[in-house]
């Protein structure tokens, strides 16, 4: 499909730069592709009114680390500023990394990250595309991840980092109540509307809660810039759905409930983990999943989800799951009604259009 068919304009005040308080006091529009009351203006603190007895929210519970790194690159007596994004580990004492300006890079070139006290250094082992290389550190396991939670910022999206710096405040915002398991460089953002007074709420309401793990990657920033999705390369990311929670799901479903993935990032890690017959199965490794419009679901039947970026591959999955003409209309009512976009903006509830799932 053309990218163009997922672009609209969006006024740049719709932007949110720090989110609701409280936290579950965001607006939530629910769209039922199909339905006469095809839009419906709500809060996240009506969610468990939207829900049965019985049905699963399925949350990320990958913790952000403070992955942006600033250094100095070292050869001989020159030197030069270089910025790192670190977006997938791959070993105990090695990372991918984005960085800036990829130019002045060479294999074999060494980076000094400082802060706080602290001095972590890299050599570049491997160069790739788009900015993107290998980063081997003279540290290693807990030592690095301390290194790195010393010298690194939180690596807030380009929306918001170009209208602010990062502060003490997002160190805490930018984290969903369910963060555990370190490893995302971006926020499972749908997470962070929950509160622990909403989940009492559903728990109340008899919904189950369960957990699986995606760590986002910074390749969840990059603009698609193909001209059609078919030449559109996605980063691959790590996730992980334990075979307690593939089986609770099964369960979920044979008694006619409903699995409503918390996120994008949710979503792409249980359809990584489900077969062919819609089956949930256990799953751990790399997932590099594209979900446009003509996917069929599997795995979910509804989706609560923010407000994505124009041309993004995000809001092409949200237009595969309810219908792209159905996501325009919504996104001009969200739009037309002050909806607040992006990571730190107000929330959608998602049902499928017919032949989605």
């Amino acid at each position: 499909m053309r990218v163009d068919q997922f672009d609209f304009d969006l006024p740049n005040e719709r932007i949110a730069l720090r989110p609701a308080r409280p936290r579950d006091a965001a607006r939530m529009l629910v769209v039922r592709p199909g339905k006469e009351s095809l839009l419906s203006d709500q809060g996240v603190r009506d969610l468990p009114a939207m829900l049965q007895p019985g049905d699963a929210l399925v949350f990320n519970d990958t913790r952000v680390i403070p992955a942006q790194l600033e250094g100095t690159r070292l050869r001989g007596e020159i030197s030069a500023g270089i910025g790192a994004t670190l977006h997938m580990r791959t070993g105990l004492d090695r990372w991918k990394a984005f960085v800036r300006p990829a130019k002045k890079l060479q294999i074999g070139d060494d980076i000094l990250f400082e802060g706080f006290g602290t001095r972590l250094t890299a050599e570049v082992a491997e160069k790739g595309d788009a900015g993107e290389v290998l980063l081997v550190f003279n540290r290693s396991g807990p030592d690095l991840d301390a290194a790195i939670a010393a010298v690194g910022h939180i690596p807030l999206p380009p929306y918001i980092a170009q209208k602010r710096g990062e502060d003490d405040q997002d160190r805490q915002d930018y984290q969903t109540i369910f963060a555990e398991r370190d490893g995302a460089v971006a926020a499972p953002t749908a997470g962070l509307h929950f509160t622990p007074e909403l989940l009492q709420a559903l728990d109340d309401r008899g919904i189950e809660q369960h957990r699986v793990t995606l760590h986002v990657g910074a390749g969840t920033f990059l603009p698609v810039k193909a001209d059609d999705t078919s030449d559109h390369k996605m980063h691959a990311e790590w996730g992980e759905v334990s075979r307690e929670t593939a089986e609770a799901l099964l369960a979920v479903r044979a008694r006619g409930n409903r699995v409503v993935s918390v996120g994008t990032t949710s979503l792409r890690i249980l359809e990584s983990a489900a077969q062919k017959t819609g089956a949930i199965a256990p799953f751990a490794g790399e997932t590099s999943i594209f979900i446009t419009p003509g996917y069929r679901f599997r795995a979910i039947d509804a989706l609560m989800t923010n407000f994505h970026l124009p041309r993004s591959t995000l809001f092409m999955l949200v237009s595969a799951f309810s219908g792209l003409e159905t996501m325009r209309a919504a996104y001009a009512h969200a739009i037309a009604k002050d909806y607040r976009f992006y990571s730190y903006g107000d929330a959608s509830l998602l049902f499928p259009q017919e032949g989605a799932v």
